[in-house]
C-alpha cells in the first residue's frame, strides 16, 4: 500500500505536459488536402518576412508540379499558384535553397529524375521565383537525386553538389564564380566518382573551418566521404565504418548528438527496397568514428528514405525523425528521443499516428514562432501511379521547457550563413550543457530543417554563453542572453563584440624537454585540437590531433624524432576557434 501510495504521488507532482501528446496532425488547410507523388521538404523564409515558408516537390515519371506554401503568419498556409518554381512541370526529386548570389533572398535548385534538366529558380526578393534555364547547373539529361549548397572554397559564395542514381552516375560539383555564373569541377574523386547516390551533405566534421562532403550511395554500395584539403580539394576517405558499410543508403544526417561539440552521423537506410536497419556513428573527435549498436534508432528495421534531427522537445539534446517508404503497403515512420546521452528509444507517445502510405522527405521547422519546431512528411504514392496522396505536416503543442533560435546572415561569408557554427552554453536541470549545431542546406536526403539554429534550453532561463563563428569571417560571443526568443545577427554587426577566445591556457612540462612532452590545455568547451610542435621558422615538424573536454586536460604527446630535437621550438594548439603557442625548449 505504501508503494502504491509513493507513485501516485510522484506522478501527480509531475507536470500536466510531461504525459500529454506534443504532436496534433493538422487536418486543415492546404499543406495537407492536396494531394501529390511528393518528395522534398524544406523550411526556408522566402520572402523575408520572419515565417517560415514550406516547400514540397512532386516526382512522378509524366512530371507534376510543386507546392510553394506561404506562411500567413498565423499559423495557416496559402498556396502559391502563379509562380515559375510551381507551375513549371518536371519528374522532380530533391531541393535545395541557398542565396547563391548574395542579394540577400534564398534561391533554389529543384532536381529532376528520368533523364530530364535540373531547373535553377532565383528568388526575385519578394519570395517570387524566375526560371533561369542559362545557368551551368540547370543542365539536361540528369538522373538526379538532390542537391546541397556549401561555400567549400570559403571564397564567400555558396557552391553546388548534385547527386545522380543513373546515366553515367556521376555526382556534379560546380563552383560559384561569384558573378552570376558556375564552373562544373571535372576532376578529383568526389566528381568521377560513379555511384547511385541519394543524398549529399557539406559538414565540417573535423572542426577545421572548410566544408567536408558526406554521399549516401544505395544499391548495397559504400557511402563516400570526402574530406576538405582546405585550398579548394578533396581526399577521399576509404577507412572506417562510415565509408565500408553497405546497406543501401538515402540519407545521411549530421547532429551533435551527445552534447560533444562535434557532428555525429545517422544513416537511413533502405536495404535496397526491402528494409534494412539504420546506423549510427558516433564522432570520436580524432578523424575516426564509432559504430553505436544499440538503441531503438539503429535496432528498428524500416525501409527509411530520409532522416532529420532537432530537439523537438526542448530538453537540450537533438532527437531525430526517420520516413520510411517503398516497402508495400502502409508503413509507419519513426521518431526518437534523445535521453542526453546520445541513446535513442523510440517515442511512441509524442504522435498518436505516424503510419503513412509512403513517405519520402521530413524535416523541421518552427512555422508559428513559438520555438517548438514543426515536423513535416513528403508523402509518396508507393509505386502506384493512381494513388496520390496529402503530406503529413504534425503542430508542435510545445512543453514547459524553454528554447533560444539563432538566425544568421553573412557579409563576408556567403548571405545564407551556410557553413556557420553556434554554441550555446546553459545550466539545464543544474548541469552545464554546452550545443552545437552548423546551418546546412540538407539535413537528410530530400530535406532542408529551418536554417535558423534552433536550441532547447530546458529549464534555463538564460545562455550563459552563445559562441559564434561565421565561415569566412567574425568570431564573436554573446553572454547571459535571456531564452524564449530568437536572435537575429548579422556578421558586419558582431564589430565590436568581444571576439571568441577558447582560451587553451597551454602549459607544457618539464621544460626544457628532452622528448615526451605532459601538456596542461584549459578548454572552454568540448572541442578538437591540433597540437604541432614548430620549428622557429614555422615549419611543423610533428603533429597530432586530440578531443579535450569542457576545463582542464592532460595530454601526453611524443613528438616525432623527440629524442633528437634541440633548442628551440613553438608548441601550438589550434583548430578554426582557437590558436595559440607557447616556447618549448629541447635539451
Amino acid at each position: 500500500m505504501k508503494r502504491t501510495l509513493l507513485l501516485l504521488s510522484l506522478a501527480v507532482s509531475q507536470p500536466a505536459w510531461l504525459f500529454a501528446q506534443l504532436f496534433t496532425k493538422v487536418t486543415t488547410g492546404p499543406v495537407v488536402t492536396t494531394a501529390g507523388d511528393s518528395r522534398s521538404v524544406n523550411f526556408v523564409d522566402v520572402n523575408n518576412d520572419g515565417w517560415e515558408d514550406l516547400f514540397i516537390s512532386n516526382g512522378p515519371q509524366d512530371g507534376d508540379h510543386n507546392f510553394l506554401y506561404l506562411n500567413n503568419g498565423d499559423g495557416s498556409f496559402s498556396s502559391l499558384t502563379n509562380d515559375d518554381i510551381v507551375t513549371t512541370n518536371g519528374a522532380y526529386d530533391g531541393a535545395t535553397f541557398g542565396d547563391y548570389d548574395n542579394d540577400g533572398d534564398p534561391d533554389a535548385l529543384v532536381v529532376t529524375w528520368w533523364g530530364e534538366k535540373n531547373h535553377f529558380f532565383r528568388n526575385e526578393g519578394n519570395g517570387t521565383f524566375t526560371e533561369d534555364v542559362t545557368i551551368t547547373p540547370a543542365i539536361p539529361n540528369t538522373y538526379s537525386e538532390t542537391a546541397a549548397w556549401g561555400d567549400y572554397d570559403l571564397d564567400g559564395w555558396l557552391d553546388l553538389y548534385v547527386t545522380n542514381s543513373d546515366g553515367d552516375f556521376k555526382n556534379l560539383l560546380y563552383h560559384n564564380n561569384g558573378d552570376g555564373t558556375f564552373t562544373k569541377i571535372i576532376s578529383g574523386a568526389q566528381s568521377t566518382d560513379a555511384k547511385t547516390s541519394r543524398g549529399a551533405t557539406w559538414i565540417d566534421f573535423d572542426l577545421d573551418g572548410d566544408e567536408d562532403l558526406y554521399v549516401a550511395n544505395e544499391s548495397g554500395q559504400p557511402n563516400n566521404f570526402y574530406m576538405n584539403d582546405g585550398d579548394g580539394a578533396f581526399t577521399k576517405v576509404i577507412t572506417g565504418p562510415i565509408v565500408s558499410d553497405t546497406r543501401s543508403t538515402m540519407s545521411a544526417s549530421w547532429g551533435d548528438i551527445d552534447n560533444d561539440g562535434d557532428p555525429d552521423l545517422y544513416t537511413a537506410n533502405s536495404g535496397n527496397f526491402v528494409g534494412a536497419k539504420n546506423q549510427l556513428y558516433v564522432n570520436n573527435g580524432d578523424g575516426t568514428f564509432t559504430e553505436v549498436t544499440t538503441g531503438d534508432a539503429v535496432t528498428d528495421a524500416g525501409c527509411s528514405f530520409s532522416s532529420a534531427f532537432e530537439d523537438y522537445d526542448n530538453d537540450g539534446d537533438p532527437d531525430l525523425a526517420v520516413s520510411n517508404g517503398f516497402c508495400n503497403g502502409s508503413i509507419t515512420n519513426f521518431l526518437y528521443l534523445n535521453d542526453g546521452s546520445g541513446h535513442f528509444t523510440r517515442d511512441l507517445s509524442s504522435i498518436s499516428d505516424l503510419a503513412t502510405p509512403c513517405s519520402y522527405g521530413v524535416a523541421f521547422g518552427d512555422v508559428n514562432n513559438d520555438g517548438f519546431p514543426e515536423l513535416v512528411f513528403a508523402t509518396c504514392n508507393n509505386n502506384d501511379p493512381n494513388i496520390n496522396s496529402p503530406d503529413i505536416f504534425y503542430l508542435n503543442n510545445g512543453n514547459g521547457n524553454h528554447w533560444l533560435k539563432v538566425k544568421l546572415e553573412g557579409s563576408s561569408s556567403n548571405r545564407s550563413a551556410i557553413g556557420a557554427k553556434v554554441r550555446v552554453k546553459a545550466i539545464i536541470n543544474g548541469t552545464p550543457v554546452w550545443q552545437y549545431r552548423e546551418i546546412t542546406s540538407q539535413s537528410g536526403y530530400c530535406s532542408q530543417n529551418s536554417m535558423i539554429a534552433h536550441f532547447g534550453m530546458g529549464d534555463a532561463l538564460q545562455a550563459d554563453s552563445i559562441l559564434i563563428k561565421f565561415p569566412g569571417g567574425a568570431d564573436s560571443v554573446l553572454i547571459n542572453i535571456g531564452t524564449n526568443q530568437q536572435l537575429n545577427i548579422k556578421e558586419a554587426s558582431l564589430t565590436g563584440i568581444a571576439p571568441v577566445h577558447a582560451s587553451c591556457l597551454l602549459q607544457c612540462f618539464p621544460n626544457p624537454s628532452g622528448g615526451s612532452l605532459s601538456i596542461v590545455l584549459n578548454s572552454e568547451y568540448s572541442q578538437q585540437i591540433k597540437l604541432r610542435l614548430l620549428n622557429i621558422n614555422g615549419v611543423s615538424v610533428s603533429e597530432m590531433n586530440f578531443k579535450v573536454v569542457e576545463g582542464k586536460n592532460l595530454l601526453q604527446w611524443n613528438p616525432d624524432h623527440a629524442d633528437s630535437l634541440s633548442g628551440i621550438y613553438f608548441l601550438e594548439a589550434a583548430n578554426a576557434e582557437v590558436n595559440e603557442k607557447i616556447k618549448v625548449n629541447f635539451k
